[in-house]
């Protein structure tokens, strides 16, 4: 299975959105708080090209973006898709 990462910070209900939707499709993934581990943020800066919105997730190398867009993947079908490995 493809390693999914979320970069978030606490009290952030799009992140709590975003983990849940995995957790109820028991998707592992690595959670990092960019508000308490500034080479964390600055890591998500770099990977997302400066987006500073957070939840950003990615599928290995793959910017997924935000909840909303994890969301629109998986009502597509393409969510499961991803998170096969090649």
């Amino acid at each position: 299975m493809a390693q999914v990462t979320v970069y978030s910070g606490p009290s952030c209900p799009y992140c709590t959105k975003a983990k849940a939707l995995l957790e109820r499709k028991n998707i592992p993934f690595q959670e990092f708080n960019v508000k308490e581990d500034f080479s964390r943020l600055k890591e998500m800066l770099e990977r997302t090209g400066g987006r500073k919105t957070i939840p950003q997730i990615f599928i290995d190398d793959l910017h997924i973006g935000g909840c909303d867009d994890l969301y629109a993947l998986n009502d597509s079908g393409k969510l499961d898709e991803l998170l096969i490995a090649p």
